[in-house]
């Protein structure tokens, strides 16, 4: 806990005001990695590998963007900024131990923008949402990298929509898990997606007790490779259950 309060207290002040409130679940996924880190490695190297493969042939190396960069576990950082004149890492919040991290490592090509990819307000107005519309500005673009963030809009809106007690939330769900897939197919330069899909809860004995669609009936290209993630190891949850997710990479 003391931990926690201090990777706030780091962050929040580096942090513009308007994705403070998301400081705090930024600080309790880095909390939670932390204590999963077995669990989660295979996983991590699992996307960090397939990044790796789709950028081993690219002739032109002039800007990567990276979605949902959070806590850079998952993503070859030191490599991609070497191989690119410039990575942008995007995602609502960047905790103060990344900023130090990459500060550390003199990674001086390495651009940090907070912003909100899900489409939500958009999306809740019952517009089109385009949140990837922003990558049409960004120049010298030759490669977007979705890093686990498209079933985390999804969770996340969720949790926002029941709060406000939405009476129908899976349209908006599924058009926002759409407008993500749509937004990196339109894109003109090379794409990788990295995304959990489904999500088992299973007790000891290997019993499903729940599962579900991450991408709420959106559906996603041909993965080129896919994988099972323990997301929560037996102890995470509770003692006796754990949840697995079903992880694809394109």
């Amino acid at each position: 806990m003391i931990l926690e309060a201090l990777q706030y207290a780091a962050t929040v002040p580096v942090t513009r005001e308007e994705f403070r409130p998301y400081v705090r679940s930024s600080v309790s996924l880095w909390s939670r990695a932390n204590r999963c880190a077995s669990a989660w490695a295979s996983h991590e190297e699992n996307c960090k590998a397939f990044i790796r493969e789709a950028t081993s042939g690219m002739r032109e190396r002039r800007t990567c963007v990276v979605l949902g960069s959070g806590l850079l576990r998952d993503v070859p950082i030191v490599e991609l900024a070497r191989a690119f004149d410039t990575v942008v890492l995007v995602d609502l919040v960047h905790l103060a131990t990344v900023r130090a991290w990459l500060a550390a490592r003199r990674l001086r090509n390495v651009r940090l923008i907070s912003r909100d990819l899900s489409g939500f307000e958009e999306a809740r107005a019952g517009r089109i949402p385009e949140p990837l519309a922003f990558l049409r500005q960004v120049p010298y673009l030759d490669l977007v990298v979705s890093a686990n963030i498209l079933s985390q809009i999804g969770v996340g809106c969720q949790r926002q929509l029941e709060r406000e007690r939405h009476s129908a939330p899976g349209p908006i769900l599924k058009t926002l898990a759409q407008a993500h897939l749509d937004g990196l197919r339109q894109q003109p330069c090379k794409t990788v997606l990295l995304t959990d899909v489904r999500y088992a809860v299973a007790d000891r004995s290997g019993n499903v007790i729940d599962d579900g669609d991450l991408l709420f009936g959106a559906t996603p290209p041909a993965a080129r490779r896919q994988w099972l993630w323990t997301v929560a190891p037996f102890g995470e949850l509770n003692r006796n259950t754990q949840a697995i997710h079903e992880v694809i990479a394109v």
